[in-house]
């Protein structure tokens, strides 16, 4: 069963309410560094960088950061016989002594946000990291939280939060599958 639980319409007014909320929260954007987790991570990422773009006129600086190899479910993936694909990231990003903002489509377990800090420790040390979830739905097993939160949406554990992008799945919204 499916339940669009975000529509297109919705889901552009999420991007823009969470790229004010940047905005406002930073009183100068020019330490700003965006870094979308890829896959769905880095395209909101590339929606909320165009957006503050419009709003206050600045191209902040980005990258796409995957994270397959500093997963710790690696190799439960591997055991299935699939061989993990790492694409890299999009480009090289110093980050030393910036602020970054990190971008990803739905905050569960906080297991991939763990392995997204590693990974981005390999281009420097951050002055500081905020976290841009898209969809928060709870069952956290490590201590992570969002500073910016598109929506809350309380889930069991066999439900199935879906965020749907234009790049992957032709579309913009959110559906909440379950069994």
């Amino acid at each position: 069963m499916e339940k669009i639980i975000i529509d297109e319409n919705q889901f552009q007014r999420t991007i823009s309410r969470i790229s004010h909320e940047i905005i406002e929260k930073h009183s100068s954007l020019d330490n700003i560094v965006i870094v979308g987790i890829k896959r769905r991570g880095a395209e909101i990422a590339a929606l909320i960088k165009r957006k503050i773009a419009d709003l206050v006129k600045i191209e902040l600086p980005s990258m796409e950061l995957d994270i397959t190899f500093y997963r710790d479910d690696l190799q439960h993936v591997e055991s299935e016989n699939l061989m993990p694909v790492y694409s890299g990231a999009s480009q090289y990003l110093n980050v030393k002594d910036k602020e970054v903002i990190l971008i990803d489509d739905v905050l569960f377990t906080g297991r991939t946000i763990r392995a997204a800090m590693d990974a981005l420790t390999d281009f420097g040390r951050a002055a500081k990291i905020e976290l841009v979830i898209f969809v928060d739905r709870g069952h956290r097993e490590l201590p992570i939280r969002a500073d910016y939160v598109g929506k809350n949406v309380p889930t069991n554990r066999e439900e199935k939060v879906q965020v749907r992008t234009e790049k992957y799945d032709g579309c913009y919204e959110v559906a909440l599958l379950s069994k």
